[in-house]
């Protein structure tokens, strides 16, 4: 079914993470999104594993991998062009698709558009209405704009790492890739700015994204706390934001979330628990606990340690506390809470076969259609039906360019 915003063509240039995870929510939305991948090659994330089949290593193999996880996941409801952009027959076709787009957003190195000829202000003469989204690591000016990066990199510079962690422990990197998916998120919010903007007024624009210093833009209070106190915002761990009774706790099966508050909703911590010891006075303020966190962990750590997880969410919730719990991809799979709201959704891929995906990061209503859900492309599944939708290519023009090496078409389509 079309969504929100079919009719919208987007050429994608992205690989790997950020990129693709903007150009993933254009597409879930309904956009029309063409992946130009590189012929034999494909998308670098093709080549990361976990694989569906259960192979560890791709990198000995001759051709790109069709059932690594990342590439399943981020690629959804897209269509693969195989495109030698390195050609000049390559970027001839480029230009043809970017005349007829309306987004292109890309995430080489700075400098790599123009290098092959598709900057800004050749695809603007072309295409005046075009909103072009650049997404690199620290942007495209300044002294850092041509340094290499990878997550870790971006979660340090960007300064998430330096309050991710133990108190008087080095700082820690969180386990997925946010930095990248945030900006990715970003990316896909200022492109929907800039396409409304586009279609009010026929005028498109460069949008220049550093992901960096998306980890920059969410660093909480501590950037602000810096900045008129002069103090450095200190890890906290588990013990979230320095209070006692609120954080990550062990229990019988796991982990489970502890928030301990408002002060006056105290009293049910000590009843749920089963320990007159916590109704304590001196616990009874956020202060006094903090002041006696130890204590205050000794006296529950018996009861948690012997309920699960589950149980204890559900008692402190429904006591009106806001008990949560460390879910397992288990855990995540047989939610009640997700199943009631039909949210996974099962994609069959002719390489990595059935797969359950995350469902859609919106919930509409039942009478709009908002969100496609389609698997991710073979690598070049789509370049004959591609060039025909989007320029009237004959089967003898696309056939010229793939005798010549330009194009490719994806094997067993």
């Amino acid at each position: 079914m079309p969504g929100l915003l079919e009719g919208v063509k987007v050429l994608d240039l992205t690989h790997y993470i950020a990129g693709p995870y903007c150009t993933k929510l254009l597409s879930g939305l309904g956009a029309d999104v063409l992946k130009i991948e590189h012929p034999k090659r494909g998308d670098g994330v093709r080549w990361l594993g976990p694989f569906a089949s259960g192979k560890t290593d791709s990198a000995s193999g001759t051709n790109a991998p069709e059932d690594g996880a990342w590439f399943l996941y981020l690629n959804t409801a897209k269509q693969s062009v195989a495109l030698d952009l390195q050609s000049s027959e390559g970027r001839r076709v480029l230009l043809e698709l970017a005349a007829k787009a309306d987004i292109l957003v890309e995430n080489f190195a700075p400098g790599g558009m123009d290098r092959l000829g598709l900057s800004y202000s050749e695809l603007h003469k072309i295409n005046p209405a075009l909103v072009m989204t650049s997404i690199s690591n620290f942007g495209q000016t300044g002294p850092y704009r041509d340094w290499k990066a990878a997550e870790l990199n971006l979660y340090a510079l960007g300064g998430l790492m330096n309050i991710t962690g133990e108190p008087e422990q080095e700082p820690l990197k969180e386990g997925m890739p946010l930095a990248q998916l945030g900006a990715g998120q970003n990316a896909f919010a200022a492109t929907m700015a800039a396409l409304m903007y586009a279609e009010e007024t026929g005028e498109g624009q460069q949008i220049d994204l550093a992901i960096a210093e998306y980890a920059t833009n969410i660093l909480e209070n501590a950037l602000m706390q810096y900045s008129y106190s002069g103090q450095e915002y200190s890890r906290v761990g588990n013990r979230g934001y320095g209070r006692a009774a609120w954080g990550i706790y062990p229990c019988l099966d796991g982990h489970v979330g502890i928030i301990a508050g408002p002060d006056h909703r105290w009293p049910e911590v000590a009843r749920i628990m089963g320990r007159e010891e916590l109704s304590d006075p001196r616990f009874l303020s956020r202060a006094g606990r903090l002041e006696n966190a130890d204590e205050v962990d000794a006296y529950m750590l018996p009861f948690l340690v012997e309920n699960n997880k589950v149980d204890i969410f559900k008692a402190g919730q429904e006591s009106g506390l806001g008990f949560s719990f460390v879910a397992t991809m288990k855990d995540i799979l047989e939610m009640e809470q997700l199943l009631d709201r039909a949210y996974f959704v099962e994609l069959d891929h002719p390489v990595a076969g059935k797969l359950i995906y995350p469902g859609a990061p919106i919930m509409p209503e039942e009478s709009i259609d908002a969100w496609v859900f389609q698997r991710a492309p073979l690598l070049g599944e789509h370049t004959t039906s591609a060039l025909d939708s989007w320029l009237s290519y004959s089967e003898a023009q696309v056939s010229e360019l793939i005798t010549q090496g330009v194009l490719t078409q994806g094997q067993g389509v």
